[in-house]
């Protein structure tokens, strides 16, 4: 399978990595929301923090629901946690007496502040997260050369790659987004539904097995619950006697819009490969990315615009390739336009049968990380080092981690650090 990080290129690459295993023991990952606002203590909404063990946002959230007799699209979230982590988020509920909140009592599930504020809390409205990670196994001698790192990704900036979970757990959603940007919708189903590895078990990899055979009724009935839309295709192509268009376009429009995401993600990942090592310096024609605003202009002439890029104030911006995306000129353009084609891509190809135009978008080529700490401990499980700082909504921990570890472990989809 081909990478989908940076071609095990590290903007840190003349310091060695420290090593190590991350979620050894529980605890080790603990990821804290800082709200885009506070709740104004008025309203009929109900604020709350929840800090949860052991269970993905989705799950806490119909846990939530069902505790308050409410249907689970009622609460509200600003984004999504890991499950093999212990998280603090905030959730909101409306037309709810506080009180029934604040006593909730849910399995892995502890509740922390509970106000009132006047909107639902939706996917975004999230400044960013704080993160203390416990890195177990890695080189304790050499904890200078993590404050080294550490000191140069805060002054230049983390390499803002998508981590692996974006890709899926098998690692191949950017495969399933490309063939649809291609239009082989056998190739898709073939990904989706196919293709058994050694990270499928039980029941997965016999409905995998089963779809290899055309066996595609019987592959149906053994995807477990869980894997609806991989039900649903498979039924469509025991009743279109193989259709794999008809298949694919009975998959539910967020699965596919994830896919794309992914793809989107994959190719955005290469761009930074080809730019890494001046993720800090602006180039002529470059769409540089104001951190405060979240929007971009034309860099005309980069020598007069670097003191801000040094300031982190802007930052060099790369593709989320759409047929309607604003496009960088000069060498930044040839670079993104290259990487298009060698994808056997353009622009237009983004239009794709079904709906699903994608305009395309621009994202910052490097993030940088705040309130940034390292130091060593021990406890009943053994030595760690453990890493503190805070990230904007959107960047990912993999991301610096990845760069003080330089081990597979980090590019690997079990790695799991969501944003």
């Amino acid at each position: 399978m081909e990478p989908t990080q940076i071609d095990a290129a590290y903007l840190t690459a003349d310091v060695p990595g420290v090593g190590g295993r991350i979620k050894v023991a529980p605890g080790d990952f603990q990821v804290e929301e800082v709200p885009l606002y506070e709740p104004c203590g008025e309203g009929t909404h109900v604020y709350f923090q929840v800090e949860k063990t052991g269970l993905s946002t989705m799950r806490a959230v119909r846990d939530v629901a069902r505790a308050l007799d409410v249907r689970h699209r009622d609460i509200g979230y600003a984004g999504l946690k890991d499950a093999d982590a212990v998280t603090r988020q905030v959730f909101s509920v409306e037309h709810v007496d506080p009180e029934r909140v604040r006593v909730l009592d849910v399995p892995r599930i502890q509740i922390g502040w509970v106000r009132r504020h006047g909107n639902k809390l939706k996917l975004g409205h999230l400044w960013g997260n704080r993160f203390v990670i416990r890195v177990r196994d890695a080189d304790l001698t050499r904890i200078k050369d993590v404050r080294i790192m550490l000191d140069r990704l805060t002054l230049r900036g983390v390499p803002n790659v998508f981590g692996p979970q974006r890709f899926g757990r098998r690692g191949d959603t950017w495969e399933i987004g490309r063939a649809m940007i291609r239009q082989d919708w056998k190739e898709a189903i073939d990904v989706m539904l196919g293709r058994p590895t050694d990270q499928d078990v039980d029941a997965v990899r016999e409905a995998r097995a089963r779809y290899e055979a055309n066996d595609y009724a019987g592959a149906a009935e053994v995807w477990p619950r869980a894997f609806r839309d991989e039900q649903r295709a498979c039924r469509a192509l025991a009743q279109t006697r193989g259709s794999h268009k008809r298949a694919f376009f009975s998959v539910d429009a967020p699965l596919k819009r994830l896919y794309i995401s992914a793809y989107q993600s994959y190719l955005f990942n290469a761009v930074v490969g080809e730019r890494l090592g001046e993720l800090d310096r602006l180039i002529d024609g470059d769409l540089a990315w104001l951190h405060d605003k979240g929007a971009v202009f034309s860099v005309e002439d980069a020598s007069v615009e670097q003191p801000r890029c040094d300031r982190f104030e802007i930052s060099p911006s790369g593709p989320m390739f759409g047929y309607r995306m604003t496009e960088p000129a000069g060498a930044p353009a040839e670079i993104e336009m290259r990487v298009l084609a060698e994808a056997g891509l353009t622009p237009a190809d983004f239009r794709i049968q079904g709906g699903h135009k994608v305009k395309g978008a621009r994202r910052p080529l490097r993030f940088q990380p705040t309130e940034v700490a390292v130091d060593a401990g021990e406890d009943e499980q053994g030595g760690y080092l453990e890493l503190r700082f805070a990230l904007r909504a959107g960047c990912y921990a993999t991301a610096l981690l990845r760069e003080v570890c330089k081990t597979p472990e980090m590019d690997s989809p079990a790695a799991g650090i969501e944003h």
